[in-house]
């Protein structure tokens, strides 16, 4: 068996059917990379590039092609996708050791691993323990995923007024969650704009310590509340420094928070590590870490209590890699997903893969882009996402979701770039 060709599909579509999403941002784009062999099998995998900058994915995965139908003929349970992969980045040293152009890789590595979960039948994520225990990997002692993992709503800005914070929460349980992520801060629901602290270490506190025990009031000790503050991309007086984020997070301490998401910019990491140090709340973070050198730089602080590697942008075997390096000290992993459909997957796929999973985040009412790539393969009940049973990824990208689909420039996702007026 060959691979014949490897290509790039760009699409747009809806971006969620969350009512609570959709008010600010309707469209999103997707980058989608296909490999198929000569007996006609197709692996499809996505890099969550496709949601910033989707024109520069096809140029990634053309320069790349012709080391991939140039590789070697192979036999279903010989494909090594390692080996591919790493073939793949040592050609691209210069340009893709880190940064876009890793993460543009990691849809090609995800269609290899879906395609070989086709070729032998087998879930991707039962490929990945069974690479891990061939590799002696001390954090692969069980030989079967659990049947189910926690999962989460990802509910993005926290809106305002708070009638409409409780009405959010509200239709996240409704949809079967037990546990929601929102935004640090609030977001106006009719203008649209933040409400202001001024840089203010007291309003910061004032506001987040307010929201949590009205939300608790609201909900109830049962929900799980987890708390994203965005300082990965925030700029101006409402970026925190550590002495924000410090009195925050202890400030917090009562409400039994599950974990406080990016509360620093990722440029400090002595910072994080300070923060996680002092904090009662557990820090999460590394959504925008594009390899498992950055993780460990991060790791060796003590900076993450819970690191959230993202398969889609760090790769499906370098999240493994940073579980296991998590696992080594006891600590745990909470995948960041926030792609289309495939990227999803990936990271489900990617959680199921190791035994130190936290949590799983995971889009409410998602949008066409996802539900009609994954199908009837993820499964919420009771509050918990079932392990996959289908072969490779469990997604499929056919010809009609394409032409309905069709790429349109401009929905993709940006932070403050000056100039630039963002298509909803």
């Amino acid at each position: 068996m060959k691979i014949t060709d490897v290509r790039t599909v760009l699409l747009t579509g809806p971006c969620t059917d969350d009512p609570w999403l959709s008010v600010f941002k309707q469209s999103r784009s997707a980058a989608f990379c296909e490999v198929e062999t000569d007996q006609g099998t197709v692996g499809v995998g996505e890099t969550y590039v496709g949601y910033f900058f989707p024109e520069s994915v096809p140029l990634v995965v053309a320069y790349v092609r012709e080391i991939l139908i140039n590789a070697e003929a192979f036999e279903p349970e010989e494909l090594d996708v390692t080996l591919l992969t790493r073939r793949m980045r040592t050609c691209c040293q210069y340009w893709a050791r880190t940064g876009l152009g890793a993460a543009a890789l990691t849809g090609v590595e995800a269609a290899l691993w879906d395609l070989k979960g086709k070729l032998l039948g087998r879930p991707v994520h039962e490929l990945l323990r069974a690479g891990r225990r061939g590799n002696g990997s001390s954090g692969a002692a069980a030989s079967v995923a659990p049947d189910s993992l926690p999962a989460y709503a990802t509910g993005g800005p926290s809106p305002w007024p708070r009638t409409d914070l409780f009405a959010k929460i509200d239709f996240y349980r409704s949809l079967g969650f037990d546990a929601v992520k929102i935004a640090s801060g609030y977001l106006d629901s009719t203008s649209r704009e933040e409400v202001p602290t001024h840089g203010s270490i007291q309003a910061a506190v004032e506001l987040e310590a307010g929201k949590l025990a009205a939300l608790r009031d609201h909900a109830g000790s049962e929900l799980g509340i987890l708390l994203d503050g965005h300082m990965g991309h925030r700029e101006g007086p409402e970026r925190w420094d550590l002495d924000t984020a410090t009195a925050v997070l202890t400030a917090l301490a009562p409400y039994e928070v599950f974990f406080f998401e990016e509360p620093l910019p990722y440029a400090d990491a002595p910072a994080w590590a300070a923060l996680a140090e002092a904090s009662p709340i557990t820090v999460a973070g590394g959504e925008q870490l594009s390899t498992l050198d950055e993780f460990t730089g991060f790791h060796s602080r003590g900076a993450f209590g819970i690191a959230q590697p993202d398969a889609a942008w760090l790769g499906v075997a370098d999240f493994v890699a940073v579980a296991d390096l998590w696992a080594g000290t006891g600590g745990r992993v909470a995948p960041h997903a926030w792609g289309a459909g495939a990227a999803v997957m990936q990271n489900l796929h990617a959680a199921f893969a190791v035994d130190n999973t936290a949590i799983v985040e995971l889009p409410p009412a998602a949008g066409p882009l996802h539900r009609e790539l994954w199908t009837d393969n993820l499964v919420l009940r009771d509050g918990a996402v079932l392990r996959p049973e289908a072969p490779g990824l469990g997604i499929t990208l056919d010809e009609s979701i394409k032409e309905r689909f069709g790429f349109s420039p401009g929905a993709e996702e940006f932070s403050s770039v000056p100039g630039k007026l963002m298509r909803s």
